[in-house]
């Protein structure tokens, strides 16, 4: 009889995907092994697990407002009542682990099973840890990582560092680059950019381009730009009077996997889980971190790379003046390129999900 694990967490993409990853390797190493999600009520995990061919529970958890707000008197109380749900579910399925994989979902549940003794295992993506897992970290039995320095914020003898597992079409793709140009009505002969700014998108990164449209136009590179569904529009309605052909909108971008195929250079923020991507598919990469996240923990991932002068970082604050600008030169310079691709890809950590489901066959009860 297989082991069963419940996989908390989510929120967003970034937290998701890797999940459902780590479920799959399970899969693979033990076809038996039960697996139940636990997400959180409204978000991306909702629709993405089930389509994974998951089971999936809701918890009635939102995070917190970072200022006085009404808000979080409501998110308190959804934080009591997930707590309530978490040792329901835990009583029913009985697992033999539990993961927490970051989010808002994680927290409740971790918590009960480390209060309950069931084993737990954390992946913690960043650099810079956020508060759930900090906290959660003194009852887990292991902490899996994907930096170097993590000692700093947990028990050396409970990290292992394995990096973040990603989607394994992103960089598992046997499409040559002529198939994946042709797919997004793309020339050969041109350097393509690639710009992402996440599934709802971001305010920089989609004005670094509409402010820049009469350079691009009389440039010799070619634009796949993902915008986001919220910016989408706005985007649209910049374009209605652009004349060249060498840049393709999308709200969001289905065959990322051909995205990254085509790609020479990489304009992103830097959230984990996109670092690892780009490390494994080895692209060029301009980073613009986010300054809305806890901690400021997306330029702590960028800087890790540019310590090893294997991605170069732009500011948030001058994103807009600089960012195309900076592509637009890279793109010219085909030893950077090179150079940034093969050091970005020296970072790589392979097989992460597949190292994580280890772990956690490792210390079920």
């Amino acid at each position: 009889m297989g082991k069963k694990i419940i996989i908390s967490g989510g929120g967003t993409g970034g937290h998701i995907f890797p999940a459902i990853a780590i479920a799959n390797a399970l899969k693979e190493i033990d076809p038996a092994t039960e697996i139940l999600f636990v997400g959180a009520e409204g978000k991306i995990e909702m629709q993405k697990v089930p389509a994974a061919g998951y089971p999936i529970k809701a918890l009635p958890v939102s995070g917190f407002e970072r200022k006085i707000s009404f808000r979080n008197f409501k998110t308190i109380l959804g934080l009591i009542k997930s707590i309530a749900k978490s040792r329901r579910i835990l009583l029913d399925f009985k697992p033999d682990a539990v993961v927490g994989v970051g989010g808002y979902a994680s927290g409740p549940l971790v918590y009960v099973a480390n209060l309950k003794g069931i084993p737990s295992l954390l992946q913690e993506q960043n650099s810079f840890p956020g508060v759930t897992n900090k906290l959660l970290a003194k009852k887990a039995k292991k902490i899996c990582v994907a930096y170097d320095g993590m000692e700093k914020y947990f028990d050396p003898a409970k990290i292992i560092k394995t990096g973040n597992p990603v989607r394994k079409d992103l960089y598992l793709n046997s499409t040559d680059k002529k198939t994946a140009l042709e797919f997004f009505g793309l020339e050969q002969n041109k350097k393509t950019i690639l710009v992402l700014g996440g599934s709802g998108g971001a305010k920089t990164m989609n004005e670094s381009v509409i402010s820049k449209l009469d350079k691009i136009e009389n440039s010799n590179v070619q634009i796949i730009w993902q915008a986001g569904k919220f910016y989408y529009q706005k985007c649209l309605d910049a374009l209605t009077k652009y004349q060249g052909n060498n840049i393709k909108l999308f709200d969001f971008i289905n065959r990322m996997d051909l995205a990254y195929v085509s790609a020479d250079i990489v304009l992103s923020r830097s959230g984990a889980g996109t670092i690892s991507e780009l490390c494994l598919a080895a692209k060029a990469s301009v980073l613009v971190p986010s300054p809305n996240v806890a901690e400021d923990h997306q330029t702590k991932n960028a800087m890790a790379l540019v310590k090893n002068n294997a991605a170069i970082l732009i500011k948030d604050s001058e994103g807009v003046e600089k960012l195309l600008n900076q592509a637009l030169l890279l793109a010219e310079n085909n030893l950077l390129i090179k150079e940034l691709s093969e050091n970005i890809f020296k970072m790589a950590i392979h097989h992460s999900d597949k190292l994580i489901a280890e772990e956690i066959f490792k210390i079920c009860s």
